[in-house]
């Protein structure tokens, strides 16, 4: 099993420049991350930082996260945000020259929530506009864009499969591959049928990451069948890392996998 950590949810009690080596000493040889920046376009000397990490750490950075806003205070994403559209845009070359340098060719676009100062229909048209950029700006590097459905926001627009799916049909399929992100928590939360949206896209899934519930834990801790959906999405041609993407519930967040090759 390739698993990727994610050093934004995982290992946060260390710095970002540490958190790479830290999941290498732990045993994998793959991470991802959110945006790691406060801001679209981080100075240059910000980026050389981030990237000498992951080089120097010797793990593959499978996966970023374009410019989303302040997660922490709320914000979801920039590509259906009229006001903060321009901000998207700029960030596109910032993120496209990271995953040249990296060998990364994955990159989430969190959509935004819904706004006051525009319509559904308004904000749904400049989100295909903006997806079909980001998905040309990283075709060049053989980058594929990738759209998650989310939890925990209610102003955020896209809850199931069926969601980003609809939204991925507007983008042009001249502009570049967009794909699903299949964050099995998220969709089982929202209340999706994960078993039928396996057996009906696992084979296109851009990407898959996990958590369980209720909790956000680590597999486990709650009472998802995680282990059968990855198993079944690779049954069907699912051949990408699978992201560990959960909050760690005690001091050895990867306990769970020694125990998961025992009973193997």
């Amino acid at each position: 099993m390739t698993y990727t950590v994610n050093c934004s949810i995982l290992l946060t009690e260390l710095p970002i420049a540490e958190r790479p080596a830290a999941a290498k000493a732990a045993g994998f040889d793959a991470v991802e991350f959110w945006w790691p920046f406060a801001e679209a376009v981080p100075a240059q000397d910000e980026v050389d930082a981030f990237v000498r990490a992951i080089e120097d750490a010797g793990v593959q950075l499978t996966g970023l996260n374009f410019f989303v806003g302040d997660m922490p205070a709320g914000d979801r994403g920039l590509v259906s945000w009229p006001a903060r559209s321009q901000e998207f845009r700029d960030n596109l070359d910032v993120v496209t020259r990271i995953g040249e340098r990296l060998g990364t060719r994955a990159f989430n676009a969190l959509y935004g929530l819904r706004q006051d100062d525009a319509t559904p229909e308004e904000q749904d048209a400049l989100g295909a506009e903006n997806l079909a950029a980001a998905a040309t700006a990283v075709a060049r590097i053989g980058g594929t864009v990738l759209l998650e459905p989310v939890s925990g926001a209610d102003r955020y627009p896209l809850r199931t499969a069926q969601d980003a799916l609809d939204v991925i049909a507007r983008v042009p399929a001249s502009a570049g591959e967009v794909r699903l992100l299949a964050d099995f928590y998220h969709l089982a939360v929202n209340g999706d049928d994960v078993a039928a949206v396996i057996e009906a896209h696992a084979a296109r899934f851009g990407h898959i990451q996990i958590a369980d519930a209720p909790g956000r834990g680590e597999p486990g801790t709650g009472d998802l069948p995680l282990q059968q959906w990855i198993d079944r999405s690779r049954e069907l041609g699912y051949d990408g890392p699978i992201g560990l993407e959960y909050k760690a519930t005690g001091d050895a967040p990867f306990a769970w996998l020694d125990a998961a090759a025992a009973r193997s």
